[in-house]
């Protein structure tokens, strides 16, 4: 009586859509369906709803999840959401689309929005989410750029399948290449399907091995891509932490299995030569110009980030592309000022 006061002449409708399931005179939640909101970087206020499947540890959600759980709005997705370039685009790209919060985003400032993804619930999940909103969304199934070969899109942005496993059980967050490979091929295939001035953003793990400069891995990553790009990665964690990290995640900490599944990721890992595992952010920009003048920056920054960071990243490439097409008479006849945003702290004499 109380979901029927709260939802009037819903519920029957819901249990049918498989949102809501009865038995006797109660009923449970199948879904997990809540507020979302966000705050644009030019201060606009965003309110959504956004349907996912129910995750561990909350009421009435069942103890481990399923290879096809769709998962909710995470600190993984806020972070993306922040760091995305806002300014207005024709098309716009959300490559593996989960529940669909990205797009979200991504109506607000592109003309045509397509979401993909290779979970087939993921995507009825991420429709039933646009259709909440009254967003257009196009939703495509295939894995990684499948769904769009032959297409170009001015944003691409992905929040892929990156953890690096032994097994490949959680379509959400487990790829089913070996090591950090999925990403890398992400890297190495966005250029392809960007416009000229086209922006490719991703959240992505990375393998710090033994005897390599992480940073040179990554470099290889870039290829001739013709693209610029800015490369920062936010934590590196211990194997062992790791792995503890992503069993509890998959709700599997304190099970029969926990210490099976532990030996055999950590014995995995140690095989590849695995000292760290690196967390980071991937921005690309096809510009069109020769691999020696491109500007690639690939750093390590694990401290604190005042977000949004959208306008900071878009204001980098800007300046990269200005500064290329300086000769040195132009440089030095242009006066430089110190951004708004820096404060400047004089100590002593």
């Amino acid at each position: 009586s109380r979901v029927d006061a709260a939802l009037p002449e819903l519920v029957e409708p819901l249990v049918r859509a498989g949102i809501l399931f009865r038995y006797g005179d109660q009923i449970s939640a199948l879904v997990d369906l809540r507020p979302y909101g966000s705050v644009d970087a030019d201060g606009v206020e965003r309110r959504y709803w956004v349907a996912a499947d129910l995750t561990p540890g909350m009421d009435g959600a069942r103890p481990t999840m399923t290879g096809e759980h769709v998962l909710g709005v995470n600190s993984a997705a806020t972070t993306l959401a922040q760091i995305t370039v806002r300014d207005e685009v024709g098309s716009a790209l959300d490559l593996g689309t989960g529940c669909g919060v990205q797009a979200l985003h991504l109506s607000s400032h592109a003309q045509r929005v397509v979401g993909t993804d290779i979970n087939p619930r993921a995507l009825a999940l991420a429709g039933f989410t646009a259709r909440l909103n009254d967003v257009e969304v196009e939703l495509r199934e295939g894995n990684l750029f499948d769904p769009v070969q032959g297409e170009r899109f001015d944003l691409v942005v992905s929040n892929p399948p990156f953890v690096i496993s032994p097994r490949s059980e959680l379509v959400y967050r487990e790829g089913e290449l070996a090591g950090d490979e999925l990403c890398r091929r992400l890297v190495l295939d966005a250029p392809r399907h960007l416009t000229e001035g086209g922006t490719c953003q991703l959240l992505a793990n990375w393998l710090h091995v033994a005897g390599e400069d992480w940073r040179d891995r990554l470099g290889t990553w870039l290829g001739g891509s013709g693209c610029d790009a800015w490369i920062i990665e936010r934590e590196v964690s211990d194997p062992a932490e790791y792995v503890e990290l992503w069993l509890k995640d998959a709700g599997v900490h304190g099970a029969p299995e926990y210490h099976q599944r532990y030996d055999e990721w950590l014995d995995w890992l140690e095989a590849q030569r695995v000292e760290g595992i690196g967390f980071g952010w991937i921005t690309l920009r096809r510009t069109g110009a020769g691999k020696s003048r491109t500007n690639v920056r690939i750093e390590s920054w694990p401290h604190h980030v005042a977000q949004p960071l959208g306008p900071t990243v878009a204001r980098w490439f800007e300046v990269g592309a200005v500064l290329r097409e300086m000769d040195d008479a132009a440089l030095m006849a242009t006066r430089a000022t110190v951004a708004s945003d820096v404060h400047q702290e004089q100590i002593g004499a």
